[in-house]
């Protein structure tokens, strides 16, 4: 009997020694071919230029071209739903924000995906910073002046978004909701042919983010009235933000995290995660992440999927709160 356990136990003790060396096998493997990084939103917009910085950081760390590959539409879920199919093996990963992960379960009846159980979390990476902008022409100088402009329009005023159900569409919503006022929601499939008819003049406001528009509020062709974080940023430390402006309380960013889908490897998503969370301790990347008014995070695969869990039940809140019916 002792001897039957004694083997039993070795034996148990051998397959454990395998999978280990299998799964570091896996790793030191990987990768094998290029690989290729989703980025569910347009080429120029803030999500894709913060891809493309995490892309060529991975692509020197691992000595394999990485693809930015470009799948906007369907409020992320075209991406999303291309990074859950893959195959869990490391050569397919996505950067993946609020909008897909948190929100999505919360606005859709139903989902092509489980953001929850098709997934294989690898990291958080950043918060992406958004600006409350207007045509200069508008004719508004300060926050209260927008804010009565609004008002006085009674619902009249459009406002351009990066597609229905984005952040940008939900926190201009979040904004209307605490001034009381109404405006005409104008969905844009992406922020930057949205932020362009801003600019032109065809859309007079829009909840931005910064990584896009910051050259064009710079070079004087927006105002911006304040920026939705809970302090100043650094690439703009004289804008307000808008809590500070004039509407005690706001406050609205969205994540980035990167997944892989559901089943990788836990020794090749642990590769991924200490190289990109090495390339966001970089100066040159943080530097980078500020001058798209970005906030640099870093967080272990653990980390980020008990942190998702908690942000599917906030969001869920906010929802409610803004009177969006699931679609």
């Amino acid at each position: 009997m002792q001897r039957t356990l004694v083997l039993g136990l070795a034996f148990v003790l051998g397959l454990a020694a395998v999978s280990a060396a299998g799964a570091q096998s896996a790793a030191d493997d990987y990768p094998q071919r290029n690989v290729t990084f989703l980025c569910p939103f347009p080429a120029g917009g803030g999500t894709d230029i913060l891809t493309r910085i995490l892309a060529a950081e991975l692509q020197d760390k691992l000595k394999r071209t990485v693809i930015v590959e470009n799948r906007p539409g369907g409020g992320t879920i075209i991406a999303a739903q291309a990074a859950a199919r893959a195959a869990p093996d490391g050569h397919t990963i996505f950067l993946a924000p609020v909008t897909t992960l948190a929100l999505g379960p919360n606005i859709y009846k139903t989902l092509p995906y489980d953001t929850v159980k098709d997934f294989a979390p690898i990291g958080l990476v950043g918060s992406s910073q958004f600006g409350l902008v207007a045509n200069p022409k508008l004719g508004a100088a300060t926050l209260a002046e927008l804010i009565a402009l609004i008002k006085s329009r009674d619902g009249l005023m459009s406002y351009a978004s990066s597609g229905a159900s984005t952040p940008h569409h939900l926190f201009m919503e979040m904004f209307l909701k605490m001034i009381g006022a109404k405006a005409q929601h104008v969905p844009y499939r992406g922020s930057v042919p949205a932020l362009t008819d801003v600019i032109a003049g065809q859309i007079p406001i829009m909840i931005v983010d910064l990584a896009v528009a910051i050259p064009a509020i710079n070079e004087g062709k927006v105002k911006i009235y304040g920026v939705t974080s809970t302090e100043r940023i650094k690439a703009m430390p004289d804008v307000p933000t808008i809590a500070e402006a004039g509407v005690p309380g706001y406050e609205s960013t969205i994540w980035l995290g990167i997944m892989a889908p559901a089943g990788t490897p836990k020794a090749i998503v642990d590769k991924l995660n200490a190289e990109i969370n090495k390339a966001i301790a970089r100066p040159e990347v943080k530097a980078a992440w500020d001058q798209q008014g970005a906030v640099a995070l870093v967080m272990t695969p653990a980390e980020f999927d008990a942190y998702l869990r908690k942000d599917i039940e906030k969001w869920a809140g906010v929802v409610k709160a803004a009177g969006l019916a699931p679609q």
